[in-house]
C-alpha cells in the first residue's frame, strides 16, 4: 500500500525555540487526526515544490527551512521523502513529500470550545482598554490571580501592552468545492514577492459528516470538505476587503500547480464557495511567551504567532502553562 504524502505550510528554523514548539505540537495534532475525527483534523497527502529562482526572494527566505532537501522536521513527521524528477516537473529544482495534518478551523475551533466547556471553563465577553482590566472580569466577581494575554494582533493597541513589534500580514484565500486529495505549496510565484501558492483540502467531507451531525447543526458557516486556495503574505496591510484581481491570480496559480483540481481544465471549472481575507498576527522578533508583573497581578503573554499559530499551538501552550505554574507556585515564607 502506497504511503500518504503530506506537508506543513510554513516552518520554524532549525534549533530555534519555535522549532521546539512545533515539535511538541505534532504529537497532539497527530493524535487528534487519528483518534478524534470530530475535531476536524485529518491526515493529508502533501508535496512542497521548490523553484531555484526563489532562493533570494522574500517568500523563498520566509519558507527557507521547509524548502531544504533535509529540513529539521524530516524525523518528526511520518513518511518523509524527496520528490523524484518525474514528480517535480521542469519548473522545480527539488521538493519534499511527507505526512502531515490539515485543520478545518470551522470545525476545530468550536470543538476546542466544547472541550473547554466540558472542563469547566466559563466564557465571558468584554471590551478592555487596558490589560489590567482583565483581572477584574473573573466570573466569581473576585479579582483574578493571573491574566493570560492571548490577544493576537490586538496586542498592538491594548493598553499596558502596546507592542509595537506587532503588525498584520494580510492573507487572501478562495474556498472551492473541488477536491484533489492533496495539500501542496510552492516556494514562490511570478506575481510578486507578497503572493504565495498553496492548496489545503479541508477535513470533514461526506465520509466523516456522520461523526459531526449534532455539531454541524450548531454552525452557521460552511464546514465540510472543499479545498482552500491561497494566497498572499502582505506585510503591514490592514485591508479586510476582497481583491478580485488577486483572487483570480490565486485560482490560476492553484490550478497550474495542481491540474487535478479541475481535471486539467481552467479556473472557470472551480466551484467557489466563498472568498476569505484574514490578518495574521505577526510579531517582529517572534512569538512572545513570557511572564510580567503588572501592578499586583501577574500576566503571562502568549501572542504574535504570525501564520503558524495552529502548528505551534500545543508547544506554545505547554510553555505558557509552565510560566503559569511558576507564578502560582506556593512561595516559602521568610
Amino acid at each position: 500500500m502506497e504511503q500518504p504524502r503530506i506537508v506543513v505550510v510554513g516552518i520554524s528554523e532549525a534549533g530555534s525555540e519555535a522549532a521546539e514548539w512545533d515539535r511538541d505540537t505534532w504529537p497532539e495534532l497527530e493524535k487528534l487526526a487519528r483518534l478524534h475525527p470530530e475535531a476536524g483534523v485529518h491526515f493529508q497527502d502533501t508535496a512542497i515544490y521548490n523553484r531555484a529562482k526563489d532562493s533570494d526572494s522574500a517568500t523563498g527566505k520566509y519558507l527557507a527551512e521547509k524548502l531544504k532537501i533535509e529540513p529539521w522536521y524530516k524525523d518528526v513527521v511520518p513518511n518523509f521523502r524527496q520528490l523524484t524528477k518525474e514528480e517535480l516537473g521542469p519548473e522545480f529544482a527539488n521538493g519534499n513529500a511527507f505526512t502531515s495534518v490539515c485543520i478545518n478551523t470551522a470545525i476545530y475551533l468550536p470543538w476546542l470550545v466544547s472541550q473547554c466547556l466540558q472542563n469547566g471553563v466559563i466564557f465571558k465577553r468584554a471590551n478592555l482598554k487596558h490589560i489590567s482590566e482583565g483581572s477584574t472580569i473573573h466570573h466569581s466577581g473576585r479579582k483574578a490571580d493571573l491574566v493570560l494575554n492571548c490577544t493576537g494582533l490586538s496586542a498592538l493597541k491594548l493598553g499596558g501592552v502596546e507592542d509595537k513589534n506587532m503588525m498584520p500580514i494580510r492573507g487572501q484565500t478562495v474556498l472551492v468545492r473541488n477536491e484533489a486529495n492533496v495539500m501542496c505549496s510552492s516556494s514562490g510565484t511570478d506575481d510578486g514577492e507578497e503572493e504565495v501558492c498553496y492548496l489545503m483540502q479541508r477535513a470533514v467531507g461526506e465520509r466523516r459528516r456522520h461523526h459531526l451531525r449534532s455539531l454541524l447543526q450548531m454552525l452557521t458557516c460552511d464546514t465540510g470538505g472543499g479545498t482552500l486556495l491561497g494566497g498572499s503574505y502582505q506585510r503591514g496591510n490592514w485591508d479586510s476587503q476582497l481583491d478580485p484581481s488577486l483572487a483570480t491570480r490565486i485560482m490560476k496559480r492553484a490550478v497550474g500547480l495542481c491540474p487535478a483540481l479541475t481535471g486539467g481544465r481552467g479556473i472557470e471549472h472551480l466551484d467557489i464557495i466563498r472568498h476569505g481575507v484574514g490578518l495574521r498576527p505577526y510579531r517582529h522578533g517572534g512569538t512572545r511567551i513570557e511572564k510580567e508583573k503588572m501592578g499586583d497581578v501577574w500576566t503571562v503573554h502568549n501572542y504574535g504567532h504570525g501564520g503558524f499559530g495552529y502548528q505551534s499551538s500545543y508547544g506554545c501552550s505547554k510553555r505558557a502553562v509552565k510560566l503559569v505554574e511558576d507564578v502560582l507556585a506556593p512561595r516559602p515564607r521568610l
